[in-house]
């Protein structure tokens, strides 16, 4: 089990710090319904997670097995594939980054979040986890893993919620920090989402590149073990 959660840390902390969703709480956290938006989003953003990587890893079962105590070459195959289009990724994103003193475009939806609520809050931090590709990049090559364990449906349970909670861990601490201390949050968290608005792709090129070379890692793991 804990070679397991091991395996998944840094496919989970691709997700976690992805700017996308920190910018959109970081937006729900700034609105006129802080309180609810945020808590809304939060919780459809950790139930979307959890969901991509279920599937993913109900998928990954029936994935053929090489022997009883290897993944098969499919799998493999698969995360190599995965790990070529994250480096592909890697210099799209650098060449996207902005240059000199360009100002960042951001996109139109999100200037619609000031009007959300509970409910639209939790819808959208759902829908953004489930057609979001960055989700389904970094989860796929956990679901394998998981998938092609020896682990029982039971047992599968505890690596999937560990994942999903790290996952989206940079969207919860903000909003119960948030909880406790709403005004002295309001000009870091406006001052970070600046940045992050600004760095958003050299971010991305450097998660891609590192989880990209991990996911060729471990499939060259599963092919000539």
């Amino acid at each position: 089990m804990g070679s397991v959660i091991g395996e998944l840390l840094p496919f989970a902390l691709g997700i976690a710090i992805s700017p996308l969703p920190i910018i959109v709480v970081i937006l729900t956290l700034l609105s006129p319904k802080a309180r609810t938006s945020s808590v809304g989003f939060s919780i459809g953003w950790v139930v979307g997670i959890l969901a991509v990587i279920g599937v993913l890893t109900a998928l990954s079962t029936f994935l053929p097995d090489r022997d009883d105590s290897h993944p098969s070459i499919a799998a493999g195959l698969v995360k190599l594939a995965l790990g070529g289009l994250l480096l592909v990724l890697s210099v799209a994103q650098w060449r996207k980054r902005p240059k000199g003193d360009e100002t960042p475009k951001l996109p139109a939806w999100m200037q619609k979040v000031d009007s959300l609520g509970f409910g639209g809050g939790l819808r959208f931090g759902l829908f953004l986890a489930v057609v979001n590709p960055k989700t389904f990049i970094f989860s796929t090559s956990v679901a394998i893993d998981l998938g092609t364990s020896d682990l029982t449906a039971d047992e599968l349970l505890i690596p999937l919620v560990v994942f999903a909670l790290i996952a989206a861990s940079t969207v919860l601490v903000p909003v119960v920090a948030y909880a406790i201390a709403a005004e002295r949050l309001r000009a870091p968290l406006s001052s970070l989402h600046v940045w992050l608005s600004r760095e958003n792709h050299t971010i991305m090129c450097v998660l891609f590149l590192v989880l990209g070379f991990s996911a060729i890692g471990s499939g060259l793991g599963i092919l000539w073990p």
